[in-house]
């Protein structure tokens, strides 16, 4: 008892805590209807697309306790409720939404068969998939609502941190290793099995210890570009940067800081987008899949020599079937597929529908020239908006929007467009340019997991597989509008997610929040958007700093441009506006 108390009160000292928050248990949960089928849903939750993205093998994952000692005794780190804090959904399999894993993983270092030393046995696999980030929830007077391919409530950096601390007082307390080592090895392993484990876990750790030391020195070279990500959001794209042109081949030069957090995109009709990403940046959707998986940590071959280059453990079949399940056929005259949720009037309060009409009025004037018309009217799927994408099928031309008329925080386009990376010689990268570079690389992997299919993937094949569109990747400073349906379902707000509800959004923007709470599940249905009263262990987004900024897409007096898109509204009209696009 004495020795758990002096490690908390360590823990306590050293700032060995990470704080989030406690949230109640919900009277009821049920999914939104979508479009999918239970058994269809299932499989997406927990889809293996070959990942490792913690570094360690599922075996390690479940023996590990949480940082925090605790006098009561241990506490496991993948208990589902304390998960739960950070944001993770609980699952049906035991791992929580967008967690999957599967019978044999290769060292990420290494990248050879990764076994464990008690019996010989392979580990498992464990990594995230597109449902971690892309699983929307609220809650409202106690109901709790999930919603497949929303935009997740999650904060990944402070998890990473748990587990960070985790691993380290299991390394260095012997009574958290004895324990760890018996659940992994079994209670009877002999001493030379415990000795090869610890040189494992050794290895893991200096890999997460190396990873961590760049993030604070990217931190201190670029303060000013610092970004903390917080609930909801993560800077998706230079962290795959990070992950494919650093951490694989730990070249230090090529990390960089978090300067750029969005809030995670909802996926619901991006497969039929022309473009995807915020800034409208990728083009194909095989590259699109491939480049998220490596994002997380797909082990991949970068030696740069040998016959191994660009061999990964990219689950091709997964990322196929996945891409379809989203997609859906053809859609004409409503999206198929995974659909964009409708509001629940059984839940939440009922929409006011003379007050929808007249925002309906106000959506035609002011927003489809950039949002293009409603989804549920058929003026959306006039074939004048579709283009034909050389396999059968035809896609949605989006508008891309340029920062200097939107007027929306410029951190992720431009941040985009100005890194550079030094890739390895002999892979074959010609280009500097982070996006350019990027595109290449991941075709590189795709194309190498196509060869390696016996036999090889024949071309006309590899060009279905993509979606019958090409590697396009540019770096526009500019934003694209998409469609607005489900748009009620994902706050927060504008890209990096500045702004918290729909009300705030069409408001002038010296009437928005300048600082607001991130953290607390609770629906406000009349604002449209998360409650915002701050809770214990929650992140306070600061609208003032770059990366964060909430300005733009302003109705308000003045001329057009420069981040003023239409007239002042009324308190009214405003509302009007809001009301209708809960009918979306």
């Amino acid at each position: 008892m004495i020795r758990s108390r002096t490690l908390l009160l360590l823990f306590a000292v050293v700032g060995c805590t990470v704080p989030v928050p406690e949230y109640p248990t919900p009277s009821r949960s049920a999914w939104l209807e979508q479009g999918w089928q239970p058994y269809e849903r299932a499989w997406y939750h927990h889809a293996d697309q070959g990942t490792l993205t913690f570094g360690i093998p599922l075996e390690f994952f479940a023996a590990l306790e949480q940082p925090e000692p605790s006098a009561s005794g241990a506490e496991m780190l993948a208990d589902p409720a304390y998960l739960d804090r950070f944001g993770f959904i609980a699952g049906k399999t035991g791992l929580p939404v967008g967690f999957a894993g599967s019978l044999g993983v290769v060292h990420p270092s290494t990248l050879q068969p990764w076994t464990n030393p008690g019996d010989g046995a392979p580990f498992n696999s464990l990594g995230l998939t597109c449902a971690a980030c892309h699983t929307g929830r609220l809650v409202y007077q106690g109901k709790e609502l999930l919603i497949d391919g929303g935009s997740a409530l999650l904060n990944l950096g402070q998890f990473s941190k748990a587990l960070g601390l985790s691993m380290v007082a299991t390394e260095y307390n012997p009574f958290r290793w004895q324990r760890f080592a018996a659940r992994v090895l079994g209670p009877e392993a002999p001493a030379a099995a415990d000795t090869a484990l610890r040189t494992q876990f050794k290895s893991a750790l200096e890999r997460l210890g190396w990873q961590h030391k760049q993030d604070v020195a990217a931190q201190d070279t670029a303060r000013h570009k610092s970004v903390e990500e917080g609930f909801g959001r993560l800077d998706a794209l230079n962290r795959i940067g990070n992950q494919v042109f650093a951490v694989n081949t730990r070249q230090e030069k090529n990390y960089t800081t978090t300067s750029a957090p969005v809030a995670f995109p909802h996926i619901w009709g991006a497969p039929w987008f022309d473009w995807v990403q915020y800034n409208g940046s990728i083009q194909q959707p095989m590259v699109r899949n491939a480049g998220e998986a490596l994002g997380v940590a797909t082990p991949v071959d970068f030696s740069s020599v040998g016959p191994g280059v660009y061999r990964s453990q990219l689950q091709m079949g997964s990322l196929v079937r996945m891409e379809q399940l989203l997609a859906g056929p053809q859609p004409k005259g409503r999206f198929a597929g995974l659909r964009a949720p409708a509001w629940p009037e059984d839940v939440l309060p009922p929409i006011d529908r003379a007050l929808a009409a007249k925002g309906g009025e106000l959506y035609a004037g002011l927003c489809q020239s950039c949002h293009r018309p409603a989804p549920n009217t058929a003026q959306f799927w006039a074939p004048a908006l579709w283009e034909a994408n050389g396999g059968g099928h035809s896609v949605l031309k989006l508008k891309l929007i340029p920062i200097a008329d939107i007027g929306t925080d410029p951190a992720q386009a431009v941040d985009m467009r100005d890194r550079k990376v030094t890739p390895l010689p002999g892979l074959g990268i010609t280009e500097t340019s982070f996006g350019l570079a990027l595109g290449q690389l991941v075709e590189k992997t795709i194309n190498r997991a196509y060869d390696d299919r016996r036999p090889p993937v024949p071309q006309a094949e590899r060009d279905a597989l993509n979606g019958s569109r090409p590697n396009g990747i540019r770096a526009e400073p500019a934003y694209k509008a998409r469609p607005l349906d489900g748009i009620w379902a994902t706050p927060p707000f504008l890209h990096n997610g500045a702004v918290p509800t729909l009300y705030a959004l069409l408001s002038p923007p010296g009437e928005r929040p300048m600082a607001f709470h991130l953290g607390n599940r609770n629906f406000d249905p009349v604002n449209v958007g998360y409650d915002t009263a701050p809770i214990a262990g929650d992140f306070r987004l600061d609208a003032t700093q770059r990366g964060n900024l909430n300005t733009g897409h302003a109705f308000d007096d003045g001329p057009r441009g420069n981040g003023v898109i239409g007239p002042k509204l009324t308190p009214e009209q405003r509302r009007a506006l809001v009301e209708y696009l809960k009918t979306l």
